[in-house]
């Protein structure tokens, strides 16, 4: 004979009952907000419904912000970058309406490719981490990486009979951001094994590089012609290309702090 539930629990009893199956079931939001919910929900004269749905939806909100937490973590981002915090009006050259288009993300939905190309501080790096960081918190796997550090990478890994592994871990992330592309030049092999990468990903994952180097001068990255003009393609095949020009935004925001105690 089983033993009927005990009802009428104090609320000391309650709390610590509460907070012991919310350690089993894994609840840790509900376990610290229960309280306060509760608190509400009295004051409010809240239904048990109304109630019960607070509290899982406090829950679910929480699991969604750590998993995006996570995922922009495992980006590797070198800093933190938003596109509430570009200066669009210091950069003419690059549309609001373009940009907000893409970080609906509906160019990584369709696997579509996206290039930055500019001189340094024109905010190419800015928006590629921008945009890399609102793909994660929508959910999508992110990968952030010079293109130096990836070509060394891949290069060790072909050393270390590696290489098959290493391009399949590229291949899977939904973006591969890549940045610095273009600053240094690659020997053959290193560029071939880049390639490989891009060649992997195409039409199934998206990729966005930012360059300094317009495509023309992109034959001092890639000395070979024709693996440069087939990396060309691979990158602007139904993409999105961005120029953020040749004006450094970045000197001119620094210069104007320096000259502004002068002004004064």
């Amino acid at each position: 004979m089983t033993m009927p539930h005990q009802r009428g629990l104090t609320e000391q009893a309650a709390d610590a009952a509460i907070d012991s199956a919310c350690r089993l079931l894994r609840l840790p939001s509900i376990r610290n907000e229960f309280s306060d919910i509760a608190d509400r929900a009295i004051k409010d004269q809240m239904s048990y419904r109304g109630f019960l749905a607070e509290l899982l939806m406090a829950e679910c909100d929480d699991r969604a912000r750590r998993r995006s937490e996570r995922r922009i973590k495992a980006a590797g981002f070198p800093r933190e970058k938003s596109l509430r915090s570009f200066d669009f009006d210091a950069n003419p050259n690059i549309d609001p309406a373009t940009v907000h288009t893409l970080a609906s993300c509906e160019w990584i939905k369709k696997s579509q490719p996206l290039c930055l190309i500019g001189d340094s501080g024109t905010g190419k790096s800015h928006m590629l981490i921008a945009l890399g960081t609102e793909a994660a918190m929508k959910g999508y796997r992110v990968r952030y990486t010079l293109a130096t550090k990836l070509v060394n990478e891949l290069v060790e890994a072909a050393d270390e009979k590696q290489l098959n592994k290493t391009i399949a871990r590229y291949g899977r992330v939904d973006l591969l951001c890549i940045d610095e592309l273009g600053y240094m030049e690659l020997d053959r092999h290193g560029a071939e094994l880049l390639f490989q990468v891009l060649t992997e990903r195409e039409e199934k994952n998206s990729v966005a590089i930012a360059s300094n180097e317009s495509f023309g001068g992109w034959t001092k990255t890639f000395t070979d012609p024709r693996l440069c003009a087939a990396i060309v393609d691979r990158l602007t095949f139904n993409g999105t290309i961005i120029e953020t020009g040749t004006d450094s935004y970045r000197l001119a925001s620094t210069r104007a702090r320096t000259e502004q105690p002068a002004a004064g």
